[in-house]
């Protein structure tokens, strides 16, 4: 549908939106998606230092207790029994 705007497409929207708004309050409309856009990619790399944090410390937990993530994690046959008799 909008394969074929161009850029003298673009350029009519951009006057129309400028004539209907005014500068003043499309200025500030672009400065609030440049905020928006400033802490989204804050979010994002906040959130990938904490998930690099995170398998860092399990990393740190798995080499300090090999022990702890060689057993296996399958219940006995009797646990089982018992968890299905309540």
């Amino acid at each position: 549908m909008f394969n074929n705007i161009g850029i003298p497409g673009l350029i009519l929207i951009a006057v129309v939106v400028l004539v209907l708004f005014g500068r003043g309050k499309v200025s500030a409309l672009m400065g609030e998606v440049g905020k928006g856009i400033t802490a989204f990619k804050k979010g994002v790399s906040e959130g990938s230092t904490e998930n690099d944090e995170e398998t860092r410390t399990a990393e740190q937990a798995r080499i300090e207790s090999p022990a702890a993530t060689t057993h296996d994690a399958t219940p006995a046959p009797e646990t089982l029994r018992e968890r299905d008799k309540v």
